[in-house]
């Protein structure tokens, strides 16, 4: 390559020191968000809906009414038991005054012993009539109370499948409800990094056209997720609350696995790559000349490239303004990457 003229400018550049670290490999992934909690919501009692009080993409609290049935005949199912309740209890307290009477009339012989046997077992009998009786109206009052759909979690109703004025009977769902707490995101990942992959993994996810991604936490490696499509899951949770995630939503990642290794690596603004398959890498030698380097690039991660030959660690590369330099050029460092 031509020497430079003498005289010439220093040209100002931005530089980083290549170091030797650990190289990690970026796994690529597509994966989606989930709810840790979803459920099929049903009746638990037949009848006819006629008060439908959420929609789709409504947003409900736990023990919010979402949907009623026609009550009318479970009331008064429930009304009449309350009735028997109160006959049997009224009877018990006719008998137990009866037998009090009868009790305080025995010493003095005005009643004859088998009468307060009598009295005694119709005592016994009412009581257990009345424990029947306020069994069977605790019954009918549960039946009634399951003519309402309540929500079992706060979440968000994804899909309504009934309307007013449609018989329903239990184990068919009416609705579909989400959790929107503690969502997750779902990874399939080849089964070739199972050994490489673990919740210290780091992981970022990317929401449409993101670049830089955020941070998400490795929560399980699921070591057989789908055997024949050779994948195994990781499930992760953003580090940060980010509205934008939601139970179904596509997120790309990006894994960082560690291989084993150590090389010399520098940011990737540093390479120059050519046409005809060249790497070129501008070093700063003493008395601030720019010296080229042909190198070998090897696996790029974190926005650094692992360089497996033609570079020593500790070595200034250039990172800005390397676009036109010429051996020997006289540079000025502008900046210094903390890379």
């Amino acid at each position: 390559m031509p020497g430079v003229a003498t005289g010439q400018a220093p040209k100002p550049v931005g530089v980083a020191v290549a170091r030797e670290e650990a190289i990690k490999r970026t796994v690529h992934l597509t994966g989606t968000v989930t709810a840790a909690r979803a459920a099929s919501l049903s009746a638990a009692s037949s009848g006819l809906v006629t008060a439908l009080l959420v929609d789709a993409g409504s947003e409900v609290a736990e023990g919010d009414v979402l949907l009623e049935l026609d009550p009318e005949l479970a009331r008064l199912q429930w009304q009449s038991a309350q009735a028997a309740v109160s006959a049997a209890s009224a009877a018990l307290t006719d008998a137990r005054r009866r037998l009090q009477e009868a009790r305080a009339l025995a010493p003095k012989q005005s009643i004859a012993e088998t009468a307060v046997r009598d009295l005694e077992a119709e005592v016994r009998e009412d009581e257990a009539l009345l424990q029947a009786a306020t069994a069977e109206a605790a019954y009918r009052e549960a039946v009634l109370e399951r003519h309402r759909v309540k929500a079992p979690f706060s979440g968000v109703v994804t899909a309504k499948l009934t309307e007013l004025g449609e018989w329903v009977v239990p184990g068919v769902p009416v609705l579909e409800l989400v959790s929107t707490a503690n969502l997750r995101i779902d990874f399939p990942v080849a089964e070739d990094y199972l050994g490489a992959a673990s919740e210290a993994s780091r992981l970022l996810y990317l929401i449409g056209e993101d670049s830089e991604g955020k941070e998400a936490r490795v929560m399980t490696v699921v070591p057989v997720s789908d055997p024949g499509a050779r994948t195994f899951l990781l499930r992760a949770e953003a580090v940060a609350a980010d509205s934008r995630l939601v139970p179904g939503l596509s997120v790309r990642g990006r894994l960082s696995l560690n291989t084993g290794r150590r090389s010399v690596v520098v940011p990737r603004d540093a390479l120059i790559r050519y046409p005809d398959g060249r790497i070129v890498i501008w070093v700063v030698e003493e008395g601030d000349k720019a010296a080229e380097r042909i190198v070998t690039a090897g696996i790029e991660f974190d926005g650094l490239v692992e360089i497996t030959s033609g570079l020593r660690p500790r070595e200034r590369v250039v990172t800005a303004g390397n676009e036109a330099l010429q051996v020997g050029q006289m540079v000025s460092i502008r900046q210094k990457d903390a890379n």
